[in-house]
């Protein structure tokens, strides 16, 4: 009898202990699982490039390097200004203008693009494509008077890298892109009325706030 009840007290002991914390139990404290907060990829952006632009008659082939019959090449100056949305998806709104040029010719045009976008995987590379709206004009002489002024569709594509892996942040980027400003858009010449193709090559600098 006297074994019977030391054992049933040695029970009550050892119980005892391990709801008190004894050595002879671990304390096992719950995981909760915190969901991972997504970072915010908006922002506001503002840039700036020059920009090799081929204005000429819609029959004449494109070329930026070399002059072309029918064609005009000029230099521009490009300021920009976007939203980032997130990682996939801006929007963006340029103008530019010229500032050097071959015959007296000069051209400004503006354009209101949706930007899609996409940025690979641990890497500071990013391409993008430019889908929107936006008109053209162009006075000057090349070996007759030329009057532009219209709007149509416009688009684009081009790729940026941000300086991240070299600044403490990745706010500014280089870019260069390709931008059909106009196609087959209507012109006054002198002798009559013909359609026109402004193409841009810019290159430049965007930094995000």
């Amino acid at each position: 009898m006297k074994k019977i009840v030391l054992s049933l007290a040695s029970a009550a002991a050892l119980s005892s202990m391990s709801f008190a914390g004894g050595e002879l139990t671990d304390t096992v404290e719950p995981v909760i699982a915190v969901p991972a907060v997504a970072e915010d990829a908006s922002s506001f952006y503002l840039g700036a490039g020059f920009a090799a632009v081929s204005t000429r008659d819609a029959t004449s082939d494109l070329s930026f390097f070399e002059e072309e019959e029918g064609q005009d090449r000029l230099f521009n100056l490009t300021l920009l200004a976007g939203y980032d949305f997130n990682q996939y998806i801006a929007a963006e709104g340029r103008y530019t203008t010229s500032v050097a040029d071959e015959d007296l010719v000069e051209m400004s045009g503006w354009s209101l693009f949706a930007k899609p976008q996409y940025t690979f995987d641990n890497s500071n590379f990013q391409i993008y494509a430019l889908l929107g709206f936006g008109g053209v004009t162009i006075e000057g002489i090349k070996g007759s008077f030329v009057d532009v002024d219209d709007t149509g569709f416009q688009w684009g594509f081009g790729a940026a890298y941000s300086f991240g892996e070299y600044m403490e942040n990745n706010n500014l980027a280089v870019f260069i892109d390709y931008t059909s400003l106009a196609t087959e858009m209507e012109g006054i010449y002198v002798d009559g009325v013909l359609e026109t193709d402004a193409d841009a090559l810019t290159v430049g600098l965007t930094y995000k706030f």
